[in-house]
């Protein structure tokens, strides 16, 4: 039999992060535009930041699959090929099929080691295999069935054009293949979240049209002791995730924090998230926000560091003299063997990639579905729009251009490390250069999209492949713009702020003297506050007498 290799052999993608990845989710009705969305950041330092591509097959029957772990490049065994397989850019498919994932590890003893199917390759062939969301859940749940499931606990975000679901799989355990499970429709007009833990509480257990679960998740738990009571009082969660203070305040936080922005009544539950009280009240999975979002709101939410609340990351010793909200890992740190910790915001300095998926059923599939794909760190990335239907890849996402320890000058993941990392330790002085070129790509992204999508349209008429080319060739272009244009802004940035000045500036060009020389830069230094921080440490040590 022919043997397919899974392109994972070549990625060599290593997800290790115990805290990682934020899921967004927002209903139809929820969104300005009746698109269903949802937001995905793959966080990892051992993550390298690519876009990845499947095109559409067809496969002669007995064609086996072989099937690589996503964190290591593990072979895991062999599956039987599906004898059709769809376009895949990135986490969405030709079909406006969008998946999205964060572990929340649950119940240790659950991991079966012998099993075939992790999570990123049941995100990657279920991709190539579903056309919707309900298609998708049967997917995952039959390839665990039949091949077992090698991961730890996993929240799915499974979206397509029409609906918003969250999927929730844990293991048996060594010797018992397959996963339980629970999948749970969310309202159209609400919004959702997971960031690694899991957040499926009790459930409708009648409720097929919008919930779907294994025929063992409850009696299982039972076997195990994790359960004891009525089946209706019955929580996926509790069960198989049972809260820690990390689970609070490094995971529930994050999705306290999108509710918040968008629901005034969110501000109750700070107390839960904060994690000193594990029998409070948890979360609902989802709320109805006070207004509909749009895409750019979700590119906004995934840079998010709690700005504004008691947790926001700029205002604590911690953000250094130039309010930064990136904190250097671990998360939990000792003084005097008294356990202290860092806030995990949405926005984190190590992403690999990440992406607003965008879904719309009044357009045809190869127009209506837009991954909105940037590198590295949301809060310094670009938001650049790569239609489902794409044929190839921008050189700059190109799976092999570079990797973590080649750096690379075409590669957008390593171009956006090198302004990200300058404008750590200056992050209030260099956001002022950085957020106004990231606004005005997104945004002009967003004005030309309805141009560029009506003539996709008109070409469709006669022809779908011109339509398809020509989508193809205008996200590429875009993602050369957006790569170009930082590039450029990282060069700015390296001369402005060079060696701890800030050089002058007017309309955007650099000062220059009567005689066309440089003129002399801004020695700023620091704000008043850290040299106050500094006469309080150290008192009269650095005191100047005449």
């Amino acid at each position: 039999m022919k043997k397919v290799l899974l392109s994972f052999t070549f990625l060599l993608i290593f997800f290790t992060s115990s805290f990682a990845c934020t899921n967004l989710l927002v209903g139809k009705h929820a969104s300005t535009d009746g698109s269903t969305m949802v937001t995905y950041s793959a966080d990892s330092y051992a993550l390298f930041g690519e876009l990845y591509h499947w095109p559409a097959a067809t496969y002669p029957k007995g064609t086996m699959l072989e099937v690589y772990e996503w964190d290591t490049g593990k072979f895991l065994g062999s599956i039987p090929q599906a004898q059709q397989t769809y376009n895949v850019v990135g986490n969405m498919n030709e079909h406006q099929l969008c998946i999205g994932e964060t572990t929340f590890t649950g119940r240790g003893e659950l991991s079966d080691s012998t099993g075939i199917m992790d999570y990123g390759s049941l995100i990657y062939i279920t991709l190539q295999r579903a056309k919707n969301a309900r298609d998708a859940i049967q997917t995952i749940a039959s390839l665990v069935e039949s091949h077992g499931y090698y991961s730890s606990g996993e929240s799915f975000s499974i979206v397509d054009k029409n609906e918003v679901w969250v999927m929730e799989l844990i293991g048996k355990g060594p010797g018992r293949k397959g996963a339980v499970w629970v999948a749970q429709r969310i309202p159209d007009d609400c919004i959702s979240a997971h960031a690694n833990q899991a957040r499926i509480q009790q459930f409708p257990l009648k409720d097929k049209d919008n919930c779907i679960y294994s025929k063992d998740v409850i009696s299982f738990a039972r076997e195990k002791g994790y359960f004891k009571g009525k089946d209706a009082d019955f929580s996926f969660a509790k069960a198989y995730a049972p809260l820690d203070f990390g689970a609070l305040r490094f995971c529930e936080a994050r999705v306290w924090s999108f509710f918040n922005r968008y629901n005034k009544d969110a501000a109750q539950w700070l107390d839960y998230v904060k994690g000193n009280n594990l029998n409070l009240e948890p979360m609902p999975l989802y709320i109805r926000p006070d207004r509909k979002l749009s895409a750019k709101d979700l590119m906004d939410m995934m840079r998010d560091h709690y700005e504004g609340t008691e947790l926001d990351m700029t205002l604590d010793v911690g953000a250094g003299p130039f309010a930064s909200p990136m904190r250097f890992a671990p998360l939990k740190w000792e003084v005097d063997s008294v356990t202290y910790c860092n806030e995990r915001p949405i926005g984190t300095q190590q992403t690999g990639f990440t992406f607003v998926g965008q879904m719309r059923s009044h357009l045809p599939d190869i127009i209506g579905g837009v991954l909105w794909f940037g590198m590295d760190d949301a809060t310094f990335t670009v938001y650049t729009p790569m239609y489902a239907c794409m044929t190839s890849i921008p050189e700059c996402y190109r799976v092999g251009n570079g990797n973590l320890y080649e750096f690379s000058w075409t590669s957008s993941f390593w171009i956006h490390n090198w302004v990200a990392n300058m404008a750590y330790p200056r992050y209030s002085q260099m956001i002022q250069d950085i957020k106004p070129v990231q606004d005005i790509l997104e945004e002009s992204f967003q004005v030309i999209q309805v141009s560029v999508e009506n003539q996709a349209l008109k070409l469709m008429e006669d022809d779908e492949e011109k339509a398809v080319a020509m989508l193809t060739n205008y996200s590429i272009d875009q993602a050369q713009r957006a790569f170009d244009t930082w590039k450029k802004l990282g060069e700015k940035l390296m001369v402005k702020y060079v060696d701890g000045i800030v050089r002058k500036e007017q309309n955007g060009v650099f000062e220059r003297n009567a005689h066309g020389n440089p003129s002399n830069p801004i020695r700023e230094g620091y704000p008043e506050q850290h040299y106050r921080k500094i006469v309080e440490g150290s008192g009269e040590k650095f005191k100047v007498t005449n």
